[in-house]
């Protein structure tokens, strides 16, 4: 059976899979500012940075630009950038090395987590990297698999990213 497509993505999706990103973001800065704010900004930094790589290398392709997709990056890239018709872009080959910097978003934190457990042990930090952990994996493959990808319209013109994490069904 076909999954049913979103000309704009429900409110309640867009805010779900914002909250579980928001919360990875500011978990991964919490445990950061543990180390010092040169280093906090710095990754703050860092996500922006990412963030603005999406918009313009992505978003600014897709279908959803100017209307509501379920990260809500559609009308966010079309009040800040153009846009852009290109058909290489369907037909881009995204491999995992090309998304190890997103990855870094998470591993960063995780991996300083760990550090300052083995320093200084604190409840707090081991229930912040369980909880940055579940939202990296299990967090974002539900969000990725029940409601964003099968429902979006970009599918059918095809996408990087569908193409690398969607493996075709036998």
């Amino acid at each position: 059976m076909k999954e049913a497509r979103y000309e704009n993505y429900p409110l309640r999706i867009i805010m779900l899979s914002n909250f579980v990103s928001t919360a990875t973001y500011a978990i991964g800065a919490f445990i950061i500012y543990q180390i010092g704010i040169i280093w906090f900004v710095l990754y703050l930094i860092y996500i922006m940075f990412l963030e603005i790589r999406l918009l313009t290398k992505s978003c600014v392709y897709c279908y959803y630009h100017n209307k509501s997709c379920a990260f809500g990056r559609g009308k966010l890239c079309s009040i800040l950038f153009k846009r852009k018709t290109n058909r290489k872009f369907n037909e881009l080959k995204l491999t995992w090395k090309d998304i190890i910097p997103d990855f870094m978003i998470s591993i960063i934190p995780l991996i300083l987590g760990i550090i300052l457990l083995i320093k200084n042990f604190t409840w707090l930090i081991l229930s912040l990297i369980i909880l940055l952990f579940i939202l990296m994996s299990a967090g974002n493959a539900l969000i990725r698999n029940s409601f964003a990808c099968r429902h979006c319209k970009q599918l059918e013109e095809g996408c990087p990213a569908a193409q690398l994490f969607n493996k075709p069904k036998k």
